[in-house]
């Protein structure tokens, strides 16, 4: 492998020659060769929209030329284009405020800008600290990159998943509307409801979530920018953190602010956890929703076997002809690492000692972990579980004939502690419900008939 000689404050370092790294880059490794968690391209990209609304803002400012302006924001749109993936090689174990990233990030679009400027024959070149970071600092950059990334993140990926299963489920609701089925409470027969009702909870469940999501989305749309070290926006120009929101705004189309308090934003990190809780909330909802699901379709013949779902692959290396539930067992240990991301993300945000946090790396690769697990599972299991759901008829007709919590109907007419009787006799005996409330002489056969009607018991509209 060629090499080429790099130099920053400690000294000369040897880059590999088909990299556009630099020094810092390459010391930080060497000196973090931990894991194989890589610091996520979405948080390189935000940090390329922001290079970009930065130059553009100082080139506003006249504090960097035409020339440089121009160059580096092409290089920044090169990364944003996926054009130079290659060249962002680092561990999110590293320094916690990210600095190492960001220089990542500089010395690379000043070495791309250097490339572009020489193309063009200019005689400027551009360097990564004093240019590309210009009116900067790691401290209110990685936070704004991190804003970026994980907002951005939602729209594009979670709320179209979330979107989409819902959905699905609300046509699974209209289409098992009168399905009467028998309800279940501490897992045990409860008094009926539809299939469609069942189901309409967990519509709702996602559409209650999807708003919570959004809500808090709304807060990491505060930016760190402008803050530069400590928070007292040091080397920048007081303007200078607007100008670059307003122009993120322009570049992304979304909402982005300079925050209003930047010794808030470079030590605390209570958006994202805010934000976060709302993805635990979606998914202990979407917990449930896989387990209810697993189990209606348990079976097929020795379980509850309510519904069926698609046999996508053969469930056993044993056992032929055996189908499990595939999709629900991803999505829910899918939902366990978004609640074990939730207590790394909780506890790492409460370490901001005074004026910086420095657990940001691990927070934003949490986030946009759970992101990406979220909105994946619930793409799969829409696509190869819930849109395949069907009611087995005869089983569910079945289960709600055979059961004794029919005869919670009863009680306007015989009272509480009768009706119990006839249930304890009907499983004493193993007779239907009909055969005790006979036997017992409380009511006869005819008003058995008129009093228990299951659709009169599910109160929907027909």
């Amino acid at each position: 492998m060629d090499f080429r000689t790099e130099r920053d404050t400690l000294g000369e370092v040897q880059v590999p020659a088909d990299k556009y790294w630099g020094a810092q880059t390459q010391r930080s490794k060497e000196n973090f060769p931990i894991g194989i968690e890589k610091m996520p391209l979405e948080v390189t990209y935000g940090f390329a929209e922001l290079k970009k609304a930065a130059a553009v803002a100082n080139y506003d400012l006249e504090k960097l030329s035409l020339h440089k302006k121009n160059a580096i924001v092409k290089a920044c749109d090169e990364i944003l284009n996926g054009d130079l993936d290659g060249h962002f090689p680092l561990s999110v174990w590293q320094t916690g405020s990210g600095t190492q990233s960001n220089m990542n990030v500089n010395e690379v679009v000043a070495y791309r800008a250097n490339q572009l400027l020489s193309e063009q024959g200019a005689d400027e070149k551009v360097h990564p600290n004093d240019d590309v970071n210009m009116s900067q600092s790691s401290n209110d950059t990685f936070p704004t990159a991190m804003h970026i990334a994980a907002y951005r993140a939602i729209c594009s990926k979670l709320i179209p998943a979330l979107n989409n299963f819902t959905d699905t489920l609300y046509q699974k609701e209209k289409e098992f509307y009168e399905v009467i089925k028998i309800g279940r409470t501490h897992l045990q027969d409860a008094t009926p409801l539809t299939l469609g009702q069942e189901i309409s909870g967990w519509r709702a469940m996602l559409e209650r979530s999807n708003t919570m999501v959004q809500e808090a989305n709304k807060h990491i749309l505060s930016l760190a920018i402008g803050g530069t070290a400590v928070g007292t926006g040091i080397n920048a120009h007081e303007e200078f953190g607007e100008r670059v929101a307003k122009q993120l705004v322009l570049q992304t189309g979304f909402p982005f602010y300079s925050s209003d308090n930047k010794f808030h934003a470079l030590t605390s990190h209570d958006e994202i956890v805010y934000l976060h809780g709302a993805l635990k909330g979606l998914s202990a909802d979407l917990m449930k929703i896989a387990n209810d699901i697993r189990w209606l379709s348990s079976g097929p013949r020795s379980g509850i076997g309510e519904i069926t779902i698609p046999a996508n692959e053969p469930g056993s290396s044993i056992m032929p002809g055996k189908v499990n539930p595939t999709q629900s067992e991803a999505l829910t240990m899918i939902t366990t690492q978004v609640m074990g991301n939730d207590a790394t993300i909780g506890f790492a945000a409460s370490q901001g000692n005074f004026e910086l946090n420095v657990f940001k790396p691990v927070i934003i690769y949490n986030f946009l972990q759970s992101v990406q697990l979220l909105a994946d599972g619930m793409n799969t299991f829409n696509d190869k579980c819930a849109v395949g759901i069907e009611a087995n008829l005869d089983v569910i007709e079945k289960h709600v004939k055979n059961s004794l919590m029919l005869v919670t109907a009863l009680n306007p007419h015989i009272g509480y502690e009768k009706a119990a009787e006839i249930a304890k006799l009907a499983f004493k005996d193993e007779s239907t419900l009909k055969e005790a409330a006979v036997k017992t002489g409380y009511l006869t056969e005819e008003q058995y008939d008129e009093w228990i009607q299951p659709i009169n018991m599910v109160n929907i509209d027909r």
